[in-house]
């Protein structure tokens, strides 16, 4: 059987008295004593160079380490893992190269380091998996936005709204709001609009403020809205977060690096944490998606300003023009078409489709409803 520890010098000593022995079978021995015999001949050889710890362990340690990184660079990168903890080893090789580090070893070699000085969860590493991802072709097409699961401040709860660029990652908004209505985010998103422009999409989940599941209706009065400043609408699938990964990725983010380490005191302080933090993600922290670049580098304004005022939509002489009614409703052709509430002063434009007796209803440039006129009415 192998030998174990307790017994471990004795029965080295013991082996290579017998194998010394005359006619010994070192082979025979071999097998006796569960070892291999490229390990009996190592100890048979040291016992004949002498010496009081010929038969202990030696250390495996090499004396000399030249391709070990230096102290002070191993310390750096020590020092950038404490103030970025939920950075891995890609990201801290690209931040160190950017800060003009030289002789920066590659990525295994710093999470090398990071594993021998115990800043790595190796249950955490397990559980990493890579995603497909996929994105829009430019900056600007798509924005992803919604609210991340609220958390409590020591005075009340603070619910964080997030708008990230689909194509870029760029965290355009981070702001922190003391409720999910419909006002709030409009201030925000007029903020954000007239800083950076107008996008084509926007991209939410289905609920308030974003949707209306379980109300039977498809659109909210913030949909209008941004309908009326020429912004498309689309929700994710009910139920399906991923239709907004990258927005979820970033709210797994924040909650790492800022929101699940501390403690804040109001929205006033939870705000003095995300604006620094939003900078540096915007322009320090390297994303792995995006080639270990960071996300300004990929992003750029949007050429469509900001209205101060909602502008009004001019239709062709060919469409059927209808004021949406208080109840959401409009009539065409002595048939109710409901839009829904939020619709309600609108001025909507109904124009044939490719489909006999389908008509689309548009909001200036976006379609929000049908009227089929082959379905007959239900009898009163």
């Amino acid at each position: 059987m192998p030998w174990n520890e307790a017994s471990l010098m004795s029965l080295r000593t013991e082996f290579v008295a017998l194998a010394a022995a005359e006619g010994a079978n070192v082979r025979e021995l071999c097998r006796r004593y569960g070892i291999s015999p490229k390990t009996a001949y190592k100890w048979i050889a040291r016992h004949r160079a002498g010496g009081a710890d010929a038969l202990a362990d030696r250390p495996r340690r090499p004396a000399r380490s030249p391709g070990r990184c230096p102290e002070p660079l191993e310390a750096e990168v020590l020092r950038l893992r404490d103030a970025h903890p939920a950075w891995g080893g890609r990201k801290l090789r690209a931040r160190l190269v950017a800060l003009g580090v030289t002789d920066v070893p590659a990525a295994s070699t710093i999470t090398a380091i990071l594993r021998r000085h115990g800043r790595l969860d190796p249950a955490a590493a397990a559980a990493h998996r890579p995603s497909v991802r996929f994105e829009h072709d430019a900056p600007n097409r798509l924005r992803q936005m919604d609210f991340k699961g609220h958390f409590a401040t020591a005075c009340g709860r603070c619910h964080p709204l997030t708008v990230l660029d689909d194509h870029s990652r760029f965290a355009l908004a981070l702001e922190a709001c003391g409720d999910e209505r419909a006002t709030t985010v409009r201030g925000h998103l007029t903020d954000l609009f007239r800083r950076y422009g107008l996008p084509e999409r926007v991209l939410c989940d289905n609920g308030p403020p974003w949707g209306t599941a379980g109300l039977g209706q498809r659109y909210t009065a913030l949909a209008v809205w941004l309908l009326r400043l020429g912004v498309g609408v689309g929700h994710g699938r009910p139920a399906h977060p991923q239709t907004q990964g990258k927005d979820e990725r970033f709210h797994r983010t924040l909650k790492a690096e800022v929101i699940g380490r501390r403690a804040f005191a109001d929205l006033a302080d939870c705000q003095r944490r995300f604006d620094p933090w939003r900078a540096v993600y915007n322009h320090e922290r390297p994303h792995e998606a995006l080639g270990l670049v960071v996300p300004a580098s990929r992003d750029r304004p949007s050429p469509r300003p900001f209205p101060e005022a909602l502008p009004e939509w001019e239709y062709g002489p060919g469409d059927a023009v209808r004021k949406v009614a208080r109840d959401g409703a409009i009539s065409f052709r002595g048939r109710p078409v409901d839009l829904g509430k939020a619709f309600g002063g609108e001025r909507v434009a109904v124009r044939p489709t490719a489909e006999d007796g389908v008509y689309g209803v548009y909001l200036g440039v976006h379609r929000v409803a049908q009227a089929d006129l082959r379905v007959q009415n239900p009898p009163d």
